[in-house]
């Protein structure tokens, strides 16, 4: 049993079936319950989740990525004073966004075992706290 952390948008791949990422998002996650895989993702997410909606005033889309984000299914993580400390050290690599920092930064105060997301440029570095950092495209599963 592991603990893995989705980026934002594997839940945007899922929820709004976007047909490029939609199936191995399902395939991954279909093998996360198999192997009892303890899901997570940041209160960022949500935030970044919620943007979209909002800007369109869809009440309907803001309350199912609520409910899909929500336990026992997600573990949302926290920004505090501890994982200011992770983003600090991460924000040093100045090619990291502040977004992905804050993304790592919570993984990372979790002690995650993977961090999914779908971004190449993350893939290739190393975080303190998170034991890999893959993209879709990896087989872990």
């Amino acid at each position: 049993m592991s603990l893995i952390f989705w980026d934002s948008m594997l839940f945007i791949y899922l929820i709004e079936e976007q047909k490029e990422f939609c199936g191995r998002v399902i395939e991954i996650r279909e093998r996360m319950l198999t192997r009892k895989d303890r899901l997570c993702t940041s209160a960022f997410t949500l935030g970044e989740l919620l943007a979209a909606p909002y800007s369109q005033n869809d009440l309907r889309l803001a309350t199912v990525y609520r409910n899909a984000l929500s336990q026992p299914q997600v573990e949302t993580i926290p920004f505090t004073d501890e994982t200011a400390e992770h983003f600090a050290r991460i924000r040093v690599d100045r090619s990291i966004s502040p977004a992905d920092a804050i993304q790592l930064a919570c993984a990372a105060q979790a002690g995650v075992d993977l961090f999914l997301t779908n971004d190449r440029r993350l893939v290739r570095k190393a975080v303190r706290g998170i034991q890999f950092i893959a993209d879709l495209s990896f087989d872990y599963f």
